[in-house]
């Protein structure tokens, strides 16, 4: 652990900090792959809701 002495003796104690990088851009297979999740997820909330509004009885 890193410790710093202040004035007047004291002891300050300081969390390691985590290595840095740059992140990367993503590739078109991920971008694609996003697109993908992001259709279905909206599929599977808009089924849901049709369920729910289904089995409500509303009209």
């Amino acid at each position: 652990m890193p410790y710093t002495t202040e004035e007047g003796g004291r002891l300050n104690n300081f969390a390691r900090e985590p290595q840095m990088y740059q992140a990367e851009p993503p590739t078109p297979a991920e971008k694609r792959n996003f697109i993908i999740l992001g259709v279905l997820g909206a599929a599977v909330t808009a089924g849901a809701i049709a369920v729910a509004v289904l089995a409500s009885g509303a009209s």
